[in-house]
């Protein structure tokens, strides 16, 4: 019997042997395994997040805007309205993200980092009312900047964290998990795609950060869309997920102002027999053209509703997301070869994308 327990030993502790030499001879699988067993994962009674917050947190800040009013009140010619919000610092120079609703049409905008330090001196650089977003700079020395990884993509079920002032009492931490990504019909654009999470959210969360386990940034955070249909809803708050935050803070410093294409139609995603694809893990075969703008770019190109396209500047339609951000990312007066079909008929029209026009 002892036999045969030394038999069944050797090869198990020689595996372990193996494996211990491959995981530290190996840089990513001892990266992937070493957050585990620090204090960004389980420390053998409890698992805990302060890793992610200690890297983060530093450049998550307070933003506060003043709006004079001229609106009289008894005794009063003026008076003034003021905002809270957060801020995201995005590099050590100095640019901020934050929501453009936390900062409209403010006469003066104060921005309070998390180790106390004031900047009274803030550049608007730009907006972009299609994301809710605002991109602010303010001159420092020493400014923190939000940990980011460019190749995470969130998931549905990954945890996140919410991290921003709410209600002014001081930087706050929330926790929860993503619930849905690509989330579009919150908002009056199709350009504006969302993450969906259960991290709480309240007034002063708005422009603050949402990151992951490790503490890098995942999204900047919105209260706006919970009080939009003036419901007390729990569990479902919403966020800018980062790619799409970086863009719009690229161009913005690059242009100035966000310039997006436009085709003018709306769309549904569809599967082979040509029905409406309500699961994210469906297979799209192309989208259905429900509406239209009246004289728009499609419109003028022949493009009709009920078509169905499949195909669009030589990509197949197989990503309803990522095609609305290609057409977003072509220059206006650029030409789309666009294939569809109709009435079961294949067609290969051409169309002019315009620029689209955004209302404040």
């Amino acid at each position: 019997m002892l036999k045969k327990i030394k038999f069944a030993l050797l090869p198990l502790l020689s595996g372990l042997g193996i494996a211990f030499v491959i995981v530290l001879a190996t840089p990513s699988l001892r990266d992937a395994l070493l957050p585990i067993l620090s204090a960004d994962g389980f420390t053998g009674s409890h698992m805990s997040y302060a890793k992610a917050v200690r890297r983060a947190a530093p450049a998550v800040v307070t933003v506060y805007s003043e709006r004079i009013s001229t609106q009289p009140r008894y005794m009063q010619r003026q008076n003034t309205v003021s905002e809270l919000g957060s801020g995201v610092l995005m590099s050590p120079d100095g640019y901020i993200l934050t929501n453009y609703h936390v900062i409209n049409n403010a006469d003066l905008v104060e921005v309070i980092l998390a180790d106390g330090r004031r900047f009274s001196e803030v550049q608007l650089v730009g907006f972009d009312t299609v994301t809710d977003l605002a991109l602010l700079k303010v001159a420092g020395e020493n400014l923190p900047a939000i940990p980011v990884d460019n190749d995470f993509k969130p998931q549905v079920g990954d945890v996140v964290l919410a991290i921003g002032n709410p209600l002014n009492l001081g930087q706050t931490i929330t926790q929860g998990i993503i619930s849905a990504t690509g989330k579009q019909r919150v908002t009056d654009s199709s350009h504006s795609s969302l993450l969906q999470m259960d991290a709480a959210i309240n007034v002063g969360n708005s422009g603050g950060a949402l990151v992951n386990s490790h503490g890098d940034l995942v999204g900047i955070t919105s209260a706006q869309f919970k009080t939009r249909a003036n419901l007390d809803i729990q569990g479902i708050f919403f966020a800018v997920p980062y790619s799409l935050a970086k863009d719009v803070m690229d161009k913005l410093i690059r242009y100035g102002r966000v310039v997006r294409g436009y085709m003018g139609m709306d769309v549904t995603a569809v599967d082979q027999q040509g029905r409406e694809v309500t699961n994210n893990h469906m297979a799209i075969a192309g989208m259905r053209i429900n509406k239209m703008d009246p004289l728009g770019p499609a419109w003028r190109a022949g493009i009709k509703e009920g078509d169905i396209v499949v195909s669009m500047g030589g990509h197949s339609v197989s990503n309803i997301q990522q095609t609305l951000e290609r057409i977003a990312n072509t220059e206006p007066g650029t030409e789309l070869e666009v294939e569809l079909y109709r009435d079961g008929e294949p067609h290969t029209l051409t169309v002019t994308v315009a620029e689209l026009e955004t209302r404040l």
